[in-house]
This record gives C-alpha cells, structure tokens and sequence, in this order.
C-alpha cells in the first residue's frame, strides 16, 4: 500500500483489514474467469480490457516506450532517462515564475543497455503475452535466452516461467508470484 494514502492509513490503524493471502488469490482468479467470461481480455498482470481498449500507455511503459509528461508530477522516460516534476502546484508555479523551470525537474535514472535489458524482461512480463524473443534481439542485439540463461532455467523449473517458441511468458503459478519472478531482473 501506497504510504500517505488513505487506504495505507486505514490498514494501518487496522479500520480496513486486507484478506489473507489464499483468499486474495481465489478472490483474484474469480474475478478473471468473470471478466473474461465476458469478453474481457487479461493483457497484463493488473489490468482487463475489451479487445483494442487496452491502455496505450501502460502499453508504452510494457514495451519501453518513451513518454513525456507535463505539469506538476507528471513522469517521462526519454533517452534512457527518467525524470519527473516537482509534485507540489505552489513550487512549480513559483519556479516558473522566478525564471527557475530547471528546478522544477528531478532527475530519477540514466539507464545503461544492462539495466534495460533486465527492465525490458520485468516489464515485459507484466504483459499476459510475455516477451517476444525476436523483439528483444531486435532492441538490443542480444538473445534473452542466453542472456538470462540461469534465471530462466531456474523459473521454468519453479514452473514461474514457459518459453513456448518465440514467447517467455509467466504461467499461472507466475502470475500469483509475479514478484518472485521480477526480483530475477531487478
């Protein structure tokens, strides 16, 4: 739970009270079999939609996309770099009435080809239908397959992870451990 919100607030002077583990799962796979059952496709880890409904820039932000954002908060991801806005209305409004923009930006991340490399796998499978082999190789001339070779082996045995022609994709077990999976390309 997002700190300072107040749901994070509510669990924490324990007014709401989370379900446990086992039923969030089975509350979990109900609801995908409803919403699936009617006509709504599971495109990543957290979100349906109706076919072509898709968030275009959760998509962009899968596949590593860059995006630029504009006013108070708002995040971009250009040029291997991630930035975002100050996020209070009051300071950015004064810096650009002091002539200071510049401050109103906050510098996050340069990325090097290793550190995309590994995003681009984390990412990618936040998306049901994985990472695209051949799309790998294409972005960064590398093949995911040699190149994460322990890590795969290792999830595919934890039954995490299917490599099924050109796809690394989780499977449902992967799904319910999303992050085991993550934390081998952080």
């Amino acid at each position: 739970m997002e700190e300072g919100t107040p749901l994070y607030d509510d669990i924490q002077n324990k007014t709401l009270i989370l379900p446990e583990e086992e039923i969030e799962r089975k509350m979990y796979w109900k609801v995908k079999n409803v919403l699936e059952k009617n006509g709504y496709e599971h495109y990543e880890i957290s979100n349906f939609a109706k076919p072509n409904y898709y968030s275009k820039h959760n998509m962009n932000c899968w596949n590593q996309e860059e995006y630029i954002g504009v006013g108070v908060a708002s995040h971009s991801y250009t040029n291997s770099v991630r930035f975002s806005n100050v996020d209070t209305i009051e300071e950015y409004i004064d810096n650009y009435e002091n002539g200071k923009e510049v401050d109103n930006l906050i510098f996050h991340e340069k990325q090097n080809k290793e550190s995309k490399m590994k995003e681009y796998m984390m990412l990618g499978l936040r998306k049901i239908k994985g990472v695209e082999i051949k799309k790998f190789k294409e972005k960064f001339g590398e093949n995911p397959i040699y190149l994460y070779h322990t890590e795969l082996e290792k999830l595919v045995q934890q039954e995490l992870l299917e490599i099924d022609g050109d796809i690394i994709k989780l499977t449902d077990r992967g799904i319910d451990f999303a992050n085991l999976v993550w934390e081998e390309f952080v």
